[in-house]
């Protein structure tokens, strides 16, 4: 705090002592016709003109004590000083107390995103009153015309850099709590989140910059313009770059996966390790690992085996041709039974009946749907209700059936025996 004190003592300074320079160095020159002629050539390209509320500040605080807008008396250096002291005060003012008081009412919130906006704001307003304190005390003092311009590019650009400085540091605030939110919701634009605040910010930055210079007076539609040709060459170099890059914000707003999860894709079956901004990475059931394009991903039809929201199973329980109507009957209702006993399936989607005569066996369809989608926990049911079936066909005397044919060959004719020649 005392150093950001002691450089803003020095800023002020340093401001008025090259203001003073420069007006004994205007005065000597005064006849000096080359001097004359870029004075002329300097009021034709005005920078605009310091702010609206510095210029109301100033006139309001002059007509109120009384002090001529001409000259600099011990009046004006006085008001000079008031102005940066001002400034000083009410900066202490709004950081100490006023700013104190924001994060203690952002900490009984229940969203995070004032704890980080407002200390982000923090330095962006101390600086910004700051610069008010200290470019009043400079209108306040009357420089030479050069000087007046001096100030005038000088506070433009001040002025400008802390409002973008704010903005950035907001942005920043709102991008990290946009990333907290989807990591704890589990979002796969969690991994894009890096990336997409370094491009906002780069984007910012060269907006701001490009206004700043558009405010100092400068044409930027030059700039603008080399910038679209460089572009243009650019995309046409890149261009599977560049697709691989929308493959990957598809990816991020789509989402159609996340890391972990295991998806379907082209006909291969892997578990998501990684998605970047070119690639995504898959890990096969034999362990390889697989990456794949993202323009390749976006293209794709995606089966996502992770997000079941059940599981619906099918099955035929074959029984050999021995079996008789009664046990059949007996069989299927046991078989319901069974399923309809277990909470895990849902009882309406129950579906059991005796329903071929297939060219092998006695075949029973068996239709449920499970209620937890959970793989691990599903081939426990599986093998639970596997085994409860064995076990219903063992104790009546039954079999499974399986694939068999059985050959019936007709009684020929008992073979005449030759005659015997005499």
């Amino acid at each position: 705090m005392k150093l950001r004190h002691h450089f803003v003592s020095l800023l002020f300074l340093g401001l008025a002592l090259i203001a003073t320079a420069q007006d004994k160095a205007a005065d000597a020159a005064e006849h000096d016709t080359t001097t004359a002629a870029a004075a002329v050539v300097a009021t034709r390209n005005q920078p605009p003109p310091p702010p609206d509320f510095l210029e109301h500040l100033v006139d309001a605080v002059l007509v109120r004590f009384n002090v001529p807008a001409t000259g600099n008396t011990w009046a004006h250096y006085g008001l000079a000083l008031l102005f940066l002291a001002a400034a000083i005060l009410l900066r202490r003012v709004v950081t100490n107390i006023i700013f104190n008081q924001l994060k203690k009412f952002a900490a009984k919130t229940e969203t995070t995103l004032d704890d980080k906006l407002f200390p982000a704001m923090e330095a962006p307003v101390a600086t910004f009153i700051m610069l008010v304190g200290i470019f009043s005390a400079l209108k306040v003092l009357k420089f030479s015309e050069v000087n007046d311009r001096v100030i005038g590019y000088g506070s433009t650009v001040a002025f400008s850099l802390v409002m973008f400085w704010g903005l950035l540091r907001a942005l920043d605030a709102l991008l990290d709590h946009a990333h907290e939110v989807a990591r704890e919701r589990q979002m796969g634009v969690a991994a894009f989140m890096p990336w997409i605040k370094k491009t906002l910010i780069a984007v910012s930055v060269v907006f701001g910059v490009l206004l700043i210079v558009q405010s100092l007076g400068y044409n930027v539609t030059t700039i603008l313009q080399g910038l679209g040709i460089g572009g243009l060459a650019f995309a046409l170099a890149a261009q599977d770059t560049i697709a691989n890059l929308f493959g990957s914000i598809v990816v991020a707003i789509d989402q159609p996966f996340k890391l972990g999860e295991v998806i379907k894709i082209q006909g291969n079956v892997g578990t998501v390790e990684d998605i970047g901004l070119r690639s995504t990475k898959l890990r096969l059931i034999d362990k390889s690992l697989i990456v794949m394009p993202n323009k390749m991903v976006a293209a794709e039809s995606i089966v996502n085996l992770s997000r079941f929201t059940g599981r619906r199973v099918e099955q035929v329980l074959t029984l050999t041709y021995d079996t008789t109507a009664a046990q059949m009957e007996e069989l299927v209702a046991e078989v319901r039974r069974l399923l309809l006993a277990e909470p895990e399936i849902d009882p309406a989607s129950v579906i059991c009946y005796f329903r071929d005569f297939n060219s092998s066996s006695l075949d029973i369809w068996i239709v449920f749907n499970v209620k937890d989608p959970d793989f691990h926990n599903h081939m426990v049911l599986r093998q639970r209700l596997n085994l409860a079936f064995m076990r219903a066909v063992e104790a009546r005397g039954l079999s499974f059936a399986f694939p068999t044919q059985t050959v019936h060959v007709a009684s020929l004719p008992a073979a005449t025996p030759p005659a015997v020649k005499g």
